[in-house]
């Protein structure tokens, strides 16, 4: 890459930890929830905590992974190498094994911005492996030449591209299978899994918090193994779910969003029933801890063994 651009500098930085990467165009709000169950939205216990039920329903489970690293200036703009990977992996004998022997799927590209690259050459505009991070959005607005907001669209694009992989394996699962899968991450991407009774997606960052007025305080308060009534996710440009939300730990002493994930589910009309049986799932997949990860609070160890997994291979 470096030969076929020209005023191109190395730059020796370390891996920037995407999953991490604050997004300013992203802010924290509270949302009030479109309550599909009742009228009043409240905390409902669907487990002891002290003696929690160790059936699960999940079969399997979809996680991806992404990681970028500046590698090149050309006149003080960011040139960016990212790899995203998502896999999934199966629970046979309380081992983690690759879905009927498949191949994770993983992709190395260039992240640059075209519009600011005023010698780039056609050869590398229409290479496969490289990436414009400049593009006009729908308004036809495009990012600041800052470096920053350089990095920062890579990051996205580089997000775009690991949500895309883990889409088709998500997709791939559900036509072809009858078991549960836990996706790590939102659904709402997909017609094919967001309406799927065999997919469930865990949430586990909150920077939309369905929780504006009185709810607030009703998902401050989850005690472990309570969860919050069904309400309707309908975000943009994306597909209707119903979601809830589940205290997975005990939230004593932490903050308030510990131990908190929230959980998409198909918009079913047994979906009250389905989120006691599904949360209880999600209980149980707590045990073992999911440590030393930093998220252990809200990570099932299946999530972590297919993280790793991706990270020793990518």
């Amino acid at each position: 890459m470096a030969a076929r651009m020209g005023r191109c500098t190395p730059v020796d930085t370390p891996a920037i930890d995407t999953d991490r990467y604050g997004r300013g165009d992203d802010p924290a709000v509270l949302v009030e929830p479109e309550l599909l169950e009742g009228t009043v939205f409240l905390a409902i216990a669907v487990a002891d905590s002290a003696s929690r039920d160790t059936h699960t329903g999940f079969a399997g489970f979809l996680d991806g992974t992404q990681s970028i690293g500046v590698v090149n200036l050309v006149d003080g703009i960011p040139i960016v190498w990212g790899t995203v990977a998502a896999a999934i992996r199966l629970r046979v004998d309380k081992r983690l094994v690759s879905w009927h022997g498949t191949k994770p799927a993983i992709e190395h590209r260039y992240y640059l911005p075209f519009r600011y690259i005023a010698d780039l050459t056609d050869d590398l505009r229409s290479d496969s492996r490289v990436v414009d991070t400049a593009a006009s959005d729908a308004q036809g607005k495009f990012p600041s030449r800052h470096p920053a907001a350089l990095l920062e669209s890579a990051v996205q694009r580089v997000g775009q591209d690991r949500e895309r992989i883990e889409q088709i394996l998500a997709e791939s699962w559900c036509e072809a299978e009858d078991a549960i899968l836990y996706v790590d991450g939102s659904i709402t991407a997909s017609a094919v899994v967001s309406a799927s009774r065999i997919a469930v997606g865990i949430i586990k960052t909150h920077r939309r918090l369905y929780a504006e007025g009185a709810a607030f305080g009703v998902v401050a308060g989850l005690a472990a193994g309570e969860r919050s009534s069904v309400f309707r996710v309908a975000p943009r440009s994306r597909y209707p779910v119903a979601s809830w939300y589940l205290r997975v730990r005990k939230p004593a002493g932490r903050d308030a969003l510990f131990g908190l994930v929230r959980v998409e589910a198909a918009l079913t009309d047994d979906i009250e029933t389905r989120s006691g049986e599904i949360s209880r799932w999600i209980l149980a997949e707590g045990a073992p801890l999911a440590l030393p990860d930093a998220r252990w609070d809200k990570m099932a160890y299946g999530v972590r063994g297919t993280e790793e997994f991706l990270r020793a291979i990518s």
